[in-house]
Order: structure tokens, then C-alpha cells, then sequence
């Protein structure tokens, strides 16, 4: 029996996919938002997951990265967003599959026997670090050498977009439009006041961080 985390904030669509997932033999939790997805992955992986990318905390592309921070198993995201460039986002970002709603039953069911045909490993990768600081993105902890550490959520989407893109510049109009919405693109300062606050947190000299890395006039970079 296949265990899959169905995301969304929909409860009836919730309930009718649940009630439909076990029918077909199934084992099946839900979450209404991405904070709760990603404890759902922290404390039971899933063989798969099917996700809405419109969740009223987090946006549906960060709990993809959060969930492939963790696990490699299958992802279908199920979504009223029908645009290419949403498709294109969340398949870079890790999804295997994207249905639009609204869906035929069958579709969707017929797409995740497919892939959960395919080879996957559900061993957790090593969790990543930040000096002596280890991050656990799926249960939202910081552990450093004095206990946890305390981001605010802000911080954490911030956080959560770098170690997506280990070694990789994001650019710091990318960061602003996932973390703040596109008209925020222009607000250089948001990132400057979030970053500063986290370096003070996380690196051993925030004046000389060798982790979360800026590039004047361009973005950032989390450096393993």
C-alpha cells in the first residue's frame, strides 16, 4: 500500500481526493498548508506527493524544494495555475508531473501509477549545514552548538530559496518576488535588513560570512 501527502487548502477537494486515494488502496494524509506538508514529510515520507502551489502560507514551489531538500520521491503538483511560466517554475524546482484543475479523476490517478513506477530512493539525504548549524528544512529547526536557533518565517522562506540553489546565485529580484510578491522586486532593502539579520544568527563572523554569500548589485548565495 502506497503512502501519498495530498497539499492543498481546498477541504473538499481534500476530502474528495482522500476518499478517492483510499478506494483505490492508498494510504493517505493530507495538509491544508506548506508548513504542515513539510512536518508531514518530516515526521512520515510519503512515496508521493501531490501538491497545490497556491497554499496561504508558503508558496507551492518553496514546499517542493523543502520536500526535495529532504526526499526523492515523485511530486505531482495540482493546480488552477495554467500559465507555461508556473508550469516551467515548479518542474525546475523538482515536480515530476503538473495537472491543471480543473482534472479528470482518472488522469491524475493514471499519472501517479506511473510514477510511482519509477525507481526512487526515500533515504533522507544528510541534512545541510551552515557552519555548526544544522538545518532541517522539512521540520523548520535550526540546531547549533547552544540548542535552536530562531528564524521568523520570512527568514526561513529566504533561507529555504538559497539551499535550494546550493553553490548558485539567485538573483535578489527572484528572492524579492517569491518571498514578498513581484512588486516588491525593487526593494533591495528587504533582502540587505533579512540577510544581515540571519548572518547574525547563523555565521561565525557575520561581517565576514562564508556562507550565505552576497553579490553587490546582483543576489546570493548559500555556500555548503
Amino acid at each position: 500500500m502506497s503512502h501519498i501527502l495530498v497539499v492543498d487548502d481546498e477541504p473538499a477537494l481534500l476530502r474528495t481526493l482522500r476518499i478517492n486515494l483510499q478506494a483505490r488502496h492508498y494510504s493517505v494524509l493530507t495538509a491544508g498548508t506548506g508548513q504542515e506538508a513539510l512536518d508531514s514529510v518530516g515526521q512520515a515520507p510519503p512515496e508521493a506527493v501531490v501538491l497545490d502551489l497556491g497554499l496561504p502560507d508558503f508558496d507551492g514551489v518553496d514546499v517542493i524544494r523543502g520536500v526535495r531538500s529532504t526526499l526523492d520521491v515523485p511530486i505531482i503538483v495540482l493546480s488552477g495555475r495554467a500559465d507555461t511560466e508556473e508550469k516551467i517554475r515548479a518542474l525546475d524546482a523538482g515536480a515530476d508531473d503538473y495537472v491543471t484543475k480543473p482534472f479528470v479523476m482518472d488522469e491524475l490517478f493514471a499519472r501517479l501509477r506511473a510514477i510511482l513506477r519509477r525507481p526512487v530512493t526515500t533515504e533522507p539525504a544528510p541534512p545541510p549545514r551552515i557552519g555548526p548549524h544544522v538545518i532541517d528544512l522539512a521540520a523548520a529547526t535550526v540546531t547549533g552548538p547552544d540548542g535552536t536557533v530562531r528564524l521568523t518565517p520570512t527568514e526561513w522562506k529566504i533561507l529555504a530559496l538559497l539551499m535550494a540553489n546550493p553553490g548558485r546565485l539567485v538573483p535578489g529580484r527572484q528572492i524579492l518576488a517569491e518571498v514578498w510578491g513581484p512588486e516588491a522586486e525593487g526593494n533591495g532593502n528587504y533582502l540587505r535588513v533579512y540577510l544581515s539579520a540571519m548572518r547574525r544568527k547563523l555565521e561565525a563572523d557575520p561581517a565576514r560570512p562564508r556562507h550565505l554569500i552576497t553579490e553587490p548589485g546582483i543576489g546570493y548565495r548559500y555556500q555548503p
